[in-house]
């Protein structure tokens, strides 16, 4: 994970980054999943009412980085479970290296196999 500038997961600002989330609400317990494509997969929770989900989002992803919870904030999807995070004061190289871990976890899952072709008994 050494791309910063075309890394589809997070986008470098002047002071700081902005990264894609996908958010699983009402989860039985709130914890980063890993990273995907699209972005990074954090179950939570509390019910997406009255932006419980969202501050429970920020809170999480405050502290993966250890940046205090008034530097994370929702600036796009707050209605919905794809969310831009905005991360101030966040450098892109170290919120690459606080998500190593996720992200080579999904290096590692397995692949799954092709499904096997199905073959009618129709002569």
């Amino acid at each position: 994970m050494e791309k910063t500038r075309n890394d589809p997961l997070l986008r470098p600002l002047e002071n700081g980054i902005e990264l894609k989330v996908i958010v699983l609400p009402r989860s039985s317990r709130s914890a980063i999943v890993g990273v995907q494509d699209s972005g990074l997969k954090i179950k939570i929770s509390k019910p997406p009412v009255d932006g419980q989900a969202n501050a429970a989002c920020c809170r999480q992803i405050a502290d993966l980085f250890g940046l205090p919870a008034s530097r994370v904030t929702v600036v796009r999807g707050h209605t919905g479970r794809r969310k831009i995070i905005r991360c101030e004061g966040l450098s892109p190289e170290h919120a690459l290296e606080a998500l190593k871990p996720w992200a080579e976890k999904q290096a590692q899952a397995p692949v799954p196999a092709e499904p096997a072709e199905h073959f009618s008994p129709c002569s």
